[in-house]
């Protein structure tokens, strides 16, 4: 990006790491960005870099010099915004000798542990997020009781969940206890609380939930709370999955 170069707001509060290009146009709508102390909230408004002073929320913002890509392991009880007016820890609080300012991809429940990746790369965000790469979601679900083999069925094929039913699912019934199932189950679907509803709708609830992995990142020996930066060996198979679901 030349300094000179127009480009619109949304996709240079992604650049300046404040969000992904999708959350920086609600907080344009919402009306917390300034240009040059005026309020824009046009979606097709550009600024010129290093001309305009572009402001969010009072502050003065700046492209990020250095792309950081993030894989926690979020314990429960953190949320994955990056303030709660509940006074709740937040997940970038366990960032320790990160520097820059990262944001998370997506959202992860506050009762819900496992993989979170955050980064300040807006435009690797979008992809992540976009539903044409289908990037797949993988946890381990403890609920209660033991679904019949019909009920996994159901939850392989799509449940109806709020009007509208779920894409095809893979689960995998790990171990049975005395009064709970362990099961693996996999979605590419970002719905709030989609495996929580899911079993909720066999009436076997969730007691437990945790995402072990995101895509191709797992977390294997990874600690709650502890986190690792990516290197160029992860995104390459970041890109290679996005490429491989892109063409199916």
């Amino acid at each position: 990006m030349a300094m000179n170069d127009p480009v619109r707001l949304q996709k240079f509060l992604s650049q300046c790491g404040i969000a992904s290009r999708r959350k920086a146009e609600e907080m344009i709508k919402a009306g917390r960005v300034q240009v040059d102390g005026a309020i824009v909230t046009d979606m097709g408004s550009k600024i010129i870099p290093g001309q305009n002073l572009v402001k969010c929320d009072g502050r003065p913002l700046s492209p990020q010099n250095r792309a950081v890509y993030i894989l926690l392991n979020k314990p429960k009880g953190y949320v994955t915004t990056l303030s709660d007016p509940q006074g709740r820890p937040i997940v970038t609080s366990l960032l320790t000798e990160i520097s820059e300012r990262v944001f998370p991809v997506g959202r992860l429940d506050l009762d819900t542990e496992g993989a979170l990746i955050l980064t300040n790369d807006g435009e690797f965000a979008q992809k992540v997020q976009h539903p044409s790469h289908e990037v797949t979601k993988t946890y381990e679900a403890l609920v209660a009781g033991h679904p019949t083999k019909d009920q996994l069925a159901q939850l392989e094929k799509g449940i109806l969940i709020e009007g509208k039913v779920t894409s095809p699912a893979k689960l995998t019934v790990l171990k049975k206890i005395k009064h709970a199932t362990l099961i693996q189950i996999t979605i590419h679907e970002g719905r709030k609380r989609q495996v929580r509803k899911m079993f909720e709708a066999v009436a076997h609830p969730v007691l437990h939930l945790k995402r072990i992995a995101y895509g191709c990142l797992r977390l294997h020996r990874l600690p709650i709370g502890k986190f690792r930066v990516l290197d160029s060996g992860d995104l390459e198979k970041i890109f290679l999955e996005f490429s491989l679901q892109t063409k199916k």
